[in-house]
């Protein structure tokens, strides 16, 4: 990530300084507004094809729910603000998000899922983010890190594709890691049918 300004910024100041029509995207990281790096061709495709997935149950299933464009989400802390990969919201719940009509910003009361593609900067979504949505109470949290980039300590020894949901069980999160054949286990969309191989071969 390259650092777009150094002086320390409130979220409430990143939103101000937030360009209308950016060309790239950032990110709040303790203060300091950070440019994330233009994803690869196989993080899109893993991206995309989680979205269409997802859509598609949301679709089939007729529930309230809707995947954003651009929305930043606004952990507890106010030195923070982050832009999921994928951000699943409950329409219905955005009356409790005052922040969303005027700046697309969720404060965590309408989030039912968060998705983060595993890059380079893993260390983010494993140990900050993770923490960050714990606290913010998002119930469920996916970290699809198809290289099995993400420290063995977290995905094993020898390290490979891991798909790890997170599900909030009385106010801390609680991991199920899926590999190859395994059928993903979403607390969100149950009945979801898809293995953790069709997400990492949408990326190869």
């Amino acid at each position: 990530m390259i650092q777009a300004i150094p002086k320390p910024v409130t979220f409430d100041e990143f939103v101000a300084w937030y360009p209308e029509n950016p060309e790239h995207r950032y990110e709040l990281h303790n203060g300091v507004i950070v440019e994330m790096p233009l994803g690869t061709g196989d993080h899109s495709d893993v991206t995309g094809f989680i979205v269409a997935e997802i859509n598609f149950e949301i679709r089939r299933l007729q529930l309230p729910y809707s995947i954003p464009g651009d929305c930043l989400v606004k952990p507890v802390r106010n030195e923070s603000g982050y832009q999921p990969d994928i951000l699943v919201l409950d329409r219905a719940a955005l009356v409790n998000e005052p922040r969303w009509k005027k700046e697309s910003a969720a404060m965590g009361s309408s989030v039912r899922l968060v998705v983060e593609v595993v890059s380079t900067n893993w260390r983010d979504d494993y140990l900050t983010k993770l923490r960050d949505y714990e606290e913010m109470n998002i119930p469920e949290y996916w970290i699809v890190d198809y290289l099995g980039l993400g420290g063995k300590r977290l995905i094993g020894d020898p390290k490979r594709a891991t798909l790890s949901v997170y599900e909030l069980v009385e106010g801390e999160y609680q991991v199920k890691q899926f590999r190859e054949d395994d059928r993903i286990e979403s607390p969100t969309f149950s009945e979801l049918n898809l293995t953790a191989k069709q997400v990492f071969r949408a990326g190869l």
